[in-house]
């Protein structure tokens, strides 16, 4: 079993998906087996070797790219396959922001307001869970080389648990969760949709080069045992959530709780910054989730959802691009306004340039930036984006 986990837990298995995809250093395109190149004996996180300065001007030609790194080096790398390098690099961005800040929302606005909340309280708590565990276990992610990496902004992270791996799991099998018993389709439809979606995203992590396959697994099974322990307590959570007195507060001091006492590292990761925005986003569409059950707008209230998915016809569809493109819209213009007036202020209180990246590290300017900025996000997706849908009459 020790040896088991062991290669599991290896670069090697990682190096011989991406040469089995058609993922190459640039060098060893000859398709040699990677255990009988440089070992593992390379820097961890992709420091070392391999990295030689980026060349100026467009890709080098021969399908030759490189992948950034820091102090403006580049890990050259070379693609044979391009279907696996577009379908690896789409599923990996499933688990990144500009998923989670357009796929919720849809869901809120256009599907089920108790499916996106399940979803939305899941993903936070998995989430938190699995990026605290990283900073707590310490596991280095896949060497390079003779790992290619394809990402550099993550791997300033530990790697275990795959938190990629983890949201996907999370949203995925707790969508399908939510909606088998409120809307008529295909069970096994809905399951085998779930893995597969789950599962591009695991792989994806290997195929980038950012996790090895512990990691992976580690990350989904973790998930998997959250939804088990959590679903059910899912009425009850639901139901605190939208009557209780005590949400806002809670909703808003818990969270920031978290924040400020995220575990501390001997150098900066973006894991607490991550946490920060994803407990800020949660806790401000929990405290929609709670005004609009108390004072807000009918139209998201149970009795405009109905069981089953209605017909689809060109007018449902036109609505329904209306309230997503118009919601969007105004999310990322929230965004950009509350990222901006938030830097200024803290600019402001703690003296520093709004260019100086060290000072918005800092732990008394990074979370309430991330947490003040995120919480309006999300207030903004659960609250003022229905009421303008409710205005322009796309209810």
């Amino acid at each position: 079993m020790s040896r088991l986990l062991g290669t599991l837990r290896s670069s090697q298995p990682v190096a011989r998906f991406q040469r089995c995809c058609g993922l190459f250093p640039a060098g060893e395109e000859g398709g040699g087996d990677p255990a009988e190149g440089p070992g593992e004996s390379g820097a961890c996180n992709g420091a070392g070797a391999q990295r030689r300065p980026a060349a100026a001007g467009r890709c080098p030609p021969n399908g030759v790219r490189s992948g950034r790194g820091p102090q403006g080096y580049a890990q050259k790398y070379i693609v044979k396959n391009y279907f696996y390098y577009y379908l690896f690099k789409f599923s990996a961005a499933l688990g990144e922001e500009i998923f989670y800040i357009t796929f919720l929302p849809f869901i809120y606005w256009n599907i089920d307001h108790s499916v996106s909340r399940r979803m939305i309280i899941i993903w936070s708590i998995v989430m938190y869970i699995g990026q605290v565990s990283k900073d707590i276990l310490k596991w280095p992610r896949p060497l390079s080389p003779p790992v290619v990496k394809l990402e550099l902004r993550t791997d300033a992270e530990y790697g275990m648990p795959s938190t990629h791996a983890m949201a996907a799991t999370a949203i995925s099998f707790s969508f399908l969760i939510a909606t088998m018993n409120q809307y008529k389709y295909p069970f096994e439809l809905g399951l085998a949709a779930a893995f597969v979606f789950s599962m591009l995203v695991c792989l994806s992590r290997l195929y980038t080069g950012m996790h090895t396959v512990l990691d992976v697994i580690g990350g989904a099974l973790i998930s998997a045992v959250l939804l088990v322990l959590l679903y059910p307590a899912w009425d009850t959570i639901d139901h605190l959530l939208l009557t209780s007195p005590f949400c806002p507060l809670l909703s808003i001091v818990v969270p920031l709780v978290l924040c400020y006492n995220y575990p501390k590292l001997d150098y900066y990761s973006p894991t607490r910054g991550d946490t920060t925005t994803i407990l800020g986003a949660g806790a401000g569409a929990t405290v929609g989730f709670w005004l609009n059950n108390q004072y807000a707008s009918p139209a998201y209230t149970g009795e405009n959802f109905q069981l089953g998915f209605p017909p689809i016809t060109s007018k449902l569809a036109v609505v329904v691009l209306a309230r997503f493109f118009v919601g969007i819209f105004i999310v990322l213009l929230t965004r950009r306004l509350m990222k901006s007036v938030v830097l200024s202020v803290l600019g402001y209180r703690y003296k520093f340039p709004l260019g100086d990246l060290a000072a918005r590290r800092r732990l008394e300017v990074e979370v309430p930036y991330k947490f003040i900025t995120y919480s309006s996000v999300g207030f903004c997706a659960t609250v003022l984006v229905p009421l303008l849908h409710e205005l322009l009459g796309l209810m």
